[in-house]
This record gives structure tokens, sequence and C-alpha cells, in this order.
């Protein structure tokens, strides 16, 4: 297959026509550049979904080694595998830039699409604003005077603006970058797990641990370490012959992040007796040392910042694109689909993401995972209905990788994530329903004014939204 350059918006006008043809063609872009190939890909959604153990301690603090492992070993089936089909099927259906925001856009239309932009980009950059916070943490244990004051704000400043210029470099440096940073984030890990083998009591991992369970830490932990799938598809127009890459990729990042969080679970639990108030983020270090020495630990600690690192380029990477697809549907000011001319990536999509970013990272780690997760929730919901939407919308659609099921097969694959989707939601803090109820109502207002901002011509907008609209009222 020729390496053609997949441009969103010409793909979603096509799909639009789909009564009257199943192939659309794909529309090259005039400006040729490298594609991602399958590896870095799979590293990509690799930390756009894990980047490593690092986080899921505090399932076991929250709930017993017992309860932890059963939510590492069953929640992909009832959560990452149907979030990854779907991906799968979307991703290859509307292989541009935007991803999910393509899908809303496609199934309900205009509003839709906008406010599902808006929830998902939101959650993605408050997300982000936590990984800088984490290495700083993990720094000040070697550099004390970054705990607190100017210095702690200054290295937070520094650090994310040199992260966020090596995702200005390109997004297949910071693909290779991440297969660089995966394997050596990983590795202190395998050989926790090969230490701890002659150690290992399998009676510990069915302890229950403490009576009293933490249930809204234990789930939204476990829901943290495991959502995000479907982030990499902001990214589907960068990707080389995205129809059969995706799912390869989404199939090996899969397997890897479950291996990734079950095998040094398994091995830590069950060599060490249980202590739970000790199972809070960063322990898996604490136990390399007892078990390695403290060549391990200091191993697994730089891991950590290398993991955060990697889980940074990744998650403003799907940000990035997220906003270059919404300008090129007209959602948002044509300026955010601007690329750089040295490096062709959306050098004010990278800006604006930052900024966000450190604007919120005053936030707690736990009021970060929290509201991420509720914005989250509120995407996902609005993702699945569209996949069941646009199943019946374009029944004769060619789709390059289909979920085997019928539609009530699907509705059964989608009802029971959106069954926890809402329990997650509804273990959320005031705060947190207070902050997504603010975003919310300002993505909307935001719809209103783009709109309103288009209809006056005071910002330039790229002209595909009016088209797209255009053939919507045709059909």
């Amino acid at each position: 297959m020729e390496d053609t350059l997949y441009s969103p918006t010409p793909i979603s006008q096509q799909h639009l026509l789909s009564d009257h043809t199943d192939d659309p063609a794909p529309i090259p872009n005039p400006k040729p550049h490298k594609k991602l190939a399958l590896l870095p890909l799979i590293f990509l959604i690799y930390f756009e979904v894990s980047g490593g153990p690092y986080g899921e301690e505090s399932a076991v603090g929250a709930a017993g080694p017992l309860f932890a492992i059963l939510g590492f070993v069953i929640f992909p089936f009832i959560w990452s595998i149907p979030e990854a089909l779907l991906t799968a099927e979307l991703a290859t259906t509307f292989p541009g830039n935007g991803g999910f925001v393509i899908w809303a856009n496609e199934a309900f239309g205009p509003f839709w699409g906008s406010l599902m932009g808006f929830w998902k980009f939101f959650s993605g950059v408050i997300n982000l604003a936590s990984y800088p916070v984490l290495c700083i943490d993990y720094l000040k244990l070697v550099i004390p005077a970054l705990s607190s004051g100017l210095p702690h704000y200054v290295a937070i400043f520094l650090s994310t603006s040199v992260l966020s210029f090596l995702n200005y470099s390109g997004l297949v440096i910071v693909g290779y970058t991440a297969v660089a940073l995966g394997v050596i984030s990983l590795f202190p890990f395998v050989l926790l797990s090969l230490f701890s083998l002659p150690k290992i009591d399998p009676s510990r991992w069915v302890s229950l641990g403490q009576e009293k369970k933490d249930w809204a830490l234990y789930f939204n932990t476990i829901f943290w370490n495991l959502n995000f799938w479907d982030n990499a598809s902001t990214l589907a127009g960068e990707v080389d012959q995205p129809q059969k890459t995706f799912p390869k990729a989404l199939l090996s990042a899969g397997l890897l992040t479950c291996l990734a969080y079950i095998i040094p679970l398994l091995a830590a639990t069950g060599a060490m007796p249980l202590d739970q108030k000790n199972w809070v983020g960063g322990y898996f270090a604490d136990v390399a040392g007892i078990i390695a020495g403290n060549w391990l630990k200091y191993w697994m600690e730089i891991g950590a910042v290398l993991s955060i690192i990697g889980l940074y380029e990744a998650q403003l990477s799907s940000a990035a694109y997220q906003l270059l697809g919404m300008a090129d549907l007209g959602f948002i000011p044509k300026i955010f689909g601007e690329r750089s001319k040295w490096f062709n990536t959306p050098w004010m999509a990278i800006l604006v993401s930052t900024v966000i970013a450190m604007g919120v990272s005053f936030l707690t780690f736990t009021e970060i995972i929290s509201t991420v997760n509720f914005l989250y929730s509120l995407g996902m919901l609005l993702e699945f209905a569209c996949f069941l939407r646009l199943r019946r919308k374009f029944p004769t659609l060619k789709r390059p990788f289909e979920v085997p099921l019928g539609l009530f097969g699907l509705v059964l694959m989608c009802l029971v994530p959106s069954v926890l989707l809402v329990y997650v939601m509804s273990v959320a803090t005031k705060i947190v329903y207070v902050a997504s109820a603010f975003l919310t109502t300002f993505g909307i207002g935001l719809y209103f004014f783009m709109n309103l901002c288009k209809s006056k011509r005071w910002i330039e907008f790229s002209k595909v939204g009016d088209k797209l609209e255009e053939e919507e009222d045709m059909i």
C-alpha cells in the first residue's frame, strides 16, 4: 500500500457521504512527512494508558493484595478490551487527527463533536499536569531543596518546558524516545520479579488485608491505570497505514500493559509480608531495596522518572493533535492547526496544552486523578453511544477492522463498562463535581462563542467546518 498521508477533515467529509460509497479514497496531504511506524506507536499507546507498574501500589493499600490482583486481572476484560476494540474499529474507519472528535461529529453532529473534544482535552491536560509534579516528587529525594517554595515551582516550570520542547521536535522522535524510556523503566521490574521468585509465598496473594476498604481509591486507582486507550486515536493521521497498524499496535500495547502490571504485583505481594499502610505510591522502590539491594531501588526510582517523562510526552502528543484535528474540523480557530516549518508539529496546540497544564498544577494528585476520571467518563459514555450510532448510521461502510459482533452484542459489550463509568462518577467528591460542571459549562459556552466568532468573522477558521455542515444539511 502506498505511504499516503490521511487528512482528517477530507476523510470525515467523505464518510458523511458514505451512503453513496463504501470505499472513500484517501486524500493525500500536499506536505508529506515521516509517519509513525508500529513499534513507536505501541509504546506511545503503552504510555497513554500505563507507563509501567508505578502507581498501582495504592490499589493494594486500599483493598489488600487479593482485590488488587483480581482488579488488574479482571478489569482489562470488562474495560480495556472493549475500549481497545472500539478504538481499533473507529480509528481505522476514520483515520484522521482528532480521533473521538471526528467520531462524535459523524455520529451526532458538531455540538457533540465539540463537547467530546472539550471533555477529552480538559481531562488530558489536567492529567498532564500531574506528571511534572510526580517527577519533582522523585527528584526531591535526591535534591531536598526542590521540596517546597520557589525552587519547587521553578523546577516544575523548567521540567514542563523541557519536556514540551521534546514534543515540539517531532512525533517520530517522541515515538522512538518512548520505546527507549519504556524498555529502561520496565527492566528493573523484570529484575525485581526474578529476585522475588525464591521468596514468594502464594498464600500472601489471597490476603484480604485490613477490614476497612477504601473502594473509591481502589476503583479510581485501577481505572486511572487502565484507561485512555482511545487517546492514541488523535494521532491516526500521523500513523503509517493506520488501517493495518492500529489494531496490531493496540493488541501489542494491551499485552505489554497487562503483563507489566500483574507480574510485578504478584512478585512483590508474594515476596513481602503484608503491611498495608506501606502500599502507597513509590513503594515498589522500597520493595526492590529490601529484596535486591539499594542499587535496584535507585534504578527503579530513576525508572519512575523516565516513565513519567514517557507519560507526559504521550499525553501531550494526544492533546496537541486533538486540538489540531478540532482546528481542521472548524471547531476552534485555524491557528491551532498550524504546524512548525522545521518539525511539522502543531506548535500552537503544544504551547496551549503546556500552559494550561502548568496552570492546574496547583491541584493535589488525588484531585487531579478524580477530576480526570470524571471528565473522561463523560467522554467515554458519549464515545460508546457514538460507536453504536455509527454502526446503525453507516451499516455498509467499509471498516478495515470490525468488531465481530452484531448490534445486540455490541450493546452488551458497551453496557458493562458504562455501568463502571457511572460508578466511578458516583463516588467523586464535591470539588470534582463542581470542577467538572464548570468545565462542561465552559466547553458548551466555547462552542457557541466559536460559532459567533465564525459568523462575525472575528477569527479565521478552517473552511472545512462550514463544508461539513453544508454536506450534513444536504444529506
